[in-house]
């Protein structure tokens, strides 16, 4: 599915004050006042994310929801500080314009960065690439962007307190054996052997990279008819970790259905 099939008016739970949007950005990027428009990408949901028009340029701003939030949750100012770190590496990126965290703005942070026009496909099947090549090479191209990223020198790029080098997967299995228990409402064993088979078997490789945090295809565009990478979005779960986190996570298409469905555990039920 194509990116630009995915704008829609903003959405009345996401509105904010528009004209103190255009004077700030007015003021930081020469953005024109007289014909400002501002539409709300369909994706994004954790951080909406907008499109906004001056007549000649496109630019695209992320926000914080606004309310509650838990404490590391949603932070925009983190995937502002990742972008603009990467911006001068091979890894495709969206050009960073600004970060504001003056909050009376529109009420919660955000940052602004260069629309990068091309294809989003959500389908990981690739059915609207007729082309076996095609689907091919934009999957070999896909592969090749996250050996870019695990390749960054984040030492060098000043990201050293990015995160918790090293011990990272026996960080996740626990944090999130943790959050299983804490839910818990009946004794699942197979359940508990997955977690007793998991921290056995913690790969002693404690190789630290950057890490995507949630790498699929969905989360990059495609050059509009060439089949590569252009850009990876959506890096607000990114840390320092290990690249395995990354690749196994891309795989698990090989393992679920194509085609988002329920789950047969959740048919019938009233979620």
């Amino acid at each position: 599915m194509k990116a630009e099939s995915e704008i829609v008016p903003v959405r009345s739970n996401h509105r904010f004050n528009e004209d103190r949007l255009v004077r700030y950005l007015g003021e930081k990027l020469g953005l024109s006042q007289r014909r400002f428009e501002l539409r709300q990408f369909g994706y994004g949901k954790s951080n909406p994310t907008f499109i906004l028009f001056d007549g000649e340029r496109e630019y695209v701003l992320r926000k914080k929801p606004a309310g509650i939030l838990l404490p590391s949750a949603h932070a925009v100012e983190r995937e502002y500080r990742i972008l603009k770190s990467l911006d001068h590496t091979d890894v495709p990126v969206p050009k960073t314009y600004l970060l504001c965290e003056d909050e009376s703005v529109i009420g919660t942070p955000f940052y602004v960065m260069e629309r990068v026009n091309g294809r989003v496909f959500r389908d990981i099947t690739l059915e609207q690439v007729p082309a076996r090549e095609e689907r091919a090479a934009i999957f070999d191209s896909m592969v090749c962007t996250l050996v870019r990223i695990h390749q960054v020198d984040w030492e060098a790029l000043g990201l050293a307190d990015y995160g918790k080098p090293g011990n990272y997967m026996a960080r996740q299995i626990s944090r999130w054996s943790r959050q299983y228990k804490a839910s818990l409402t009946q004794d699942i064993q197979s359940m508990n052997n997955l977690m007793k088979w998991l921290d056995d078997n913690i790969p002693e490789d404690d190789t630290t990279t950057i890490a995507h945090g949630d790498f699929r295809l969905e989360n990059l565009v495609i050059h509009p008819v060439e089949p590569r990478v252009t850009a990876v979005l959506d890096w607000e779960l990114s840390t320092l970790g290990h690249p395995l986190a990354d690749l196994a996570y891309n795989c698990m298409v090989y393992h679920f259905p194509a085609h988002n469905r329920l789950r047969p555990g959740y048919e019938g039920l009233d979620l």
